[in-house]
């Protein structure tokens, strides 16, 4: 672990403390692997390496702006990695600033310091009043601009739920119920966008809309499995592929429809048989003078987890960035290919890690309140099937440093985990079936992964190692 800066896992030491030898050394891999990663995927560097200032010049990117002809500059926008972007941008661009207002995470406030742009607490991943405030704010300084004026937007991932702004007819409590079905229902972030897009009267290219004529560039922190930038945060400023008839076959598919609130199917229906606009769409006019970039991807942060691996000795691969899938399944895959290299050193001869980003889902199927997230579900899976196995150990996290509905980033797990288990009287198959991973892990005390929230957002991160 890099000693010259502050480790983002909070409880390291206990995470590795009690394990012994060759465990303790594939735990200690996969923890500086997961720090390597989230560093990387620092929005405020990302940011740095995007926006350069040089007298009247702004450079974005590549694209060069003339800033003494410029009129107005509005900075929008939210996302979970919104509140460091906004504060880098401040500090380039300073009083060129005309008014701001970005969406971020609820508890954050604290940590970014902006004057000419506010910052508005909102809750993920249910939208709440606050969002919904702050989005509408968002949406009057961007119906302000004019031709000649620059819209810069700061978008990230959990845009969907921090900037909620329903369409004329459905209520924030409508929306919040949809969203709270489509987390529970196993359906992946394309799926439940097409929903989120045509009951949002600013995602799906709405923001756009609203800022046309003016320039729009948005800078990107992507959270979807492959970076399509339409789905990051609901596309705010990208073209939308996909229809109300979309929509509604995704309710239909995961059975929410019925239980879905009146004021939503009557919307949706509505749309569909044309009597409400469909969302911009590719080839649009308003779309002419947008430009989206992306500065952060799970990629990104997977290939400097890589980097980190070659230089601890280890073989190290970046399997794919594209993982998908059931958890608990997902958790079965990563044991056995842990099981493969540890047995047979194939495909690849330890030591190895074997690096995997992407973003499961869990379909909610416990009959009591279980707690956890994707990823401590895909580490009970794996530990399950890694049981008194010596020299393994697998780290999942949730790049954002929250896992679903707990405080935990993810969990680390190794062929301890389960021994120690049964010691203790705890039944990890039943933890599993009810989805209550959060509270197994609880009941050790050298699995759970603390960051708190770590300002930024790009999928899920997933980590092999065997030695």
């Amino acid at each position: 672990m890099n000693v010259m800066s502050k480790p983002m896992i909070k409880n390291y030491d206990k995470l590795v403390g009690k394990s012994k030898g060759r465990n303790k050394l594939a735990r200690e891999s996969v923890l500086a692997l997961i720090e390597s990663a989230l560093r990387a995927a620092d929005p405020r560097l990302a940011v740095k390496k995007s926006l350069l200032l040089n007298g009247d010049k702004l450079t974005i990117n590549g694209k060069i702006l003339e800033l003494e002809g410029l009129g107005n500059i509005y900075v929008v926008g939210g996302g979970k990695a919104s509140g460091a972007m906004a504060e880098v941008v401040e500090e380039v661009l300073g009083g060129r600033i005309s008014e701001g207002c970005v969406n971020i995470l609820r508890g954050t406030r604290d940590r970014f310091r902006t004057s000419k742009i506010e910052l508005v607490e909102a809750s993920h991943p249910v939208p709440d009043k606050n969002g919904l405030e702050g989005a509408e704010r968002i949406m009057d300084l961007a119906g302000r601009a004019q031709e000649n004026d620059l819209v810069l937007c700061l978008i990230s991932g959990g845009g969907s739920a921090l900037i909620p702004l329903p369409v004329e007819g459905v209520s924030l409590e409508e929306l919040q119920e949809v969203n709270t079905a489509l987390l529970k229902c196993g359906a992946d972030i394309n799926a439940m966008n097409s929903v989120r897009k045509h009951l949002s009267a600013i995602g799906g290219g709405n923001l756009a809309k609203a800022a046309y004529p003016a320039t729009v560039i948005s800078l990107i922190i992507s959270d979807v499995v492959g970076d399509p930038l339409e789905t990051i945060a609901s596309g705010l400023t990208v073209p939308d592929s996909t229809t109300y008839g979309d929509a509604v076959n995704v309710l239909k598919e995961y059975k929410i429809w019925s239980s879905c609130p009146e004021g939503v199917r009557k919307h949706l229906e509505e749309g569909f048989k044309g009597n409400y606009p469909e969302t911009p769409k590719p080839g649009d006019p308003v779309f002419e003078n947008v430009f989206n970039l992306l500065i952060a991807t799970n990629r990104m942060a997977c290939m400097a987890a890589q980097e980190e691996g070659q230089k601890r000795g280890l073989n190290s691969l970046v399997l794919t960035t594209y993982l998908e899938g059931e958890a608990k399944d997902v958790g079965i895959l990563v044991s056995g290919i842990a099981k493969e290299i540890l047995y047979r050193n194939m495909p690849w001869e330890k030591p190895v890690v074997v690096i995997l980003g992407g973003e499961t889902t869990v379909t909610v199927r416990g009959k009591t309140s279980g707690r956890g997230g994707r990823n401590q579900e895909l580490a009970l899976s794996a530990a399950l099937k890694l049981a008194g196995v010596e020299g393994v150990a697998i780290g999942a996290v949730d790049s954002d440093g929250v896992d679903g509905f707990s405080e935990a980033a993810g969990a680390v797990i190794d062929g301890q985990t389960i021994l120690e288990s049964r010691r203790r009287g705890l039944d990890a198959a039943s933890f599993l079936l009810e989805n209550n991973s959060t509270a197994f892990f609880e009941g050790l005390d050298d699995c759970l992964i603390f960051t708190g929230p770590t300002g930024t957002n790009v999928n899920d991160l997933v980590f092999i190692v065997v030695v």
